[in-house]
């Protein structure tokens, strides 16, 4: 499978932005691109650095104007988008929620961002309420896509469930980068953490992961941080967590990456952990903390 991932800086045009997205999916949908997949929150800045309600107004409805305009662009170059969108769900209703656009323009299926973070610079909590569609593969015309957002790729837990419920790849679009206080080594240590947890979860999957950050710096429009400098670094690892690539951290990146997706049964005939796996003995994974 040939698959496109664009890594962009954006600006707080959010026309601009989506243009120059739309380019990139012309781009890599030239070069032979099956399946391309954005960054988090992809039209526009990462606005959880502050909480401000006006943002608000910058959420829309699923189905709305980015499922139709990329859903066009998706018919019309027989391509597959994932695509990363402030949902409104309702009044006071709020979700971060991936979509999947089948080549045919259709809504392939959805995603709601699951697991929602609460540190400086990055307030999710107050925009938005946890996802309640679990963790279920999206079916497309290239296979099942475990779909996650961001801080769920810390989480080997929404991995290991979206491999048991069938799924061919792991897809991560991403919004993370240095708290500019911290020290070199330890914005380094975080850096190669974040690449180590998701190649991690190729590895006990056997699957393919595919992680797309966004790059650039974002001031803190608030002034009470130093605002967020993203670190780049979107990748492809195989099923063994070989990486098959990896952008730079300042740079924007469009770029075509072969993925061999036979690859997963045979690895998981060398390592059988899913046979091997202990489900009678999980039950306190369930729990909070175990005193």
């Amino acid at each position: 499978m040939k698959v496109g991932i664009i890594q962009q800086a954006n600006t707080a045009d959010i026309q601009e932005n989506v243009s120059r997205l739309q380019m990139a999916i012309r781009t890599l949908a030239r070069q032979g691109a099956e399946l391309i997949v954005m960054q988090e929150l992809h039209n526009g800045l990462y606005f959880c650095q502050t909480e401000d309600p006006h943002v608000f107004e910058q959420a829309e409805t699923i189905p709305g104007p980015s499922t139709l305009k990329f859903g066009q662009l998706a018919k019309e170059l027989g391509v597959i988008i994932v695509l990363s969108l402030f949902e409104k769900r309702a009044a006071g209703l709020y979700h971060n929620t991936a979509v999947v656009i089948e080549k045919d323009g259709t809504i392939a299926g959805k995603y709601r961002k699951m697991h929602i973070p609460d540190d400086p610079g990055y307030y999710e909590k107050f925009y938005f309420t946890p996802g309640d569609l679990g963790f279920i593969p999206i079916p497309t015309s290239v296979g099942k896509l475990g779909v996650l957002v961001c801080w769920d790729q810390w989480f080997p837990e929404a991995a290991r469930l979206m491999a048991l419920a069938g799924a061919d790849l792991l897809i991560y679009p991403t919004a993370i980068g240095m708290e500019l206080t911290d020290t070199e080594e330890e914005q380094q240590r975080q850096l190669e953490a974040w690449i180590t947890v998701q190649r991690g979860h190729a590895v006990a999957n056997a699957l393919p992961v595919i992680s797309v950050n966004r790059t650039g710096y974002e001031p803190d429009p608030s002034g009470q941080t130093h605002g967020i400098r993203f670190w780049g670094n979107s990748f492809v690892c195989g099923p063994q967590g070989e990486m098959l690539f990896r952008a730079p951290e300042d740079k924007e990146v469009a770029e075509i990456v072969e993925i061999d997706t036979l690859r997963t049964e045979h690895t998981r005939r060398i390592w059988p952990f899913l046979r091997d796996r202990r489900i009678d003995a999980y039950g306190d994974l369930t729990k909070r903390f175990r005193d």
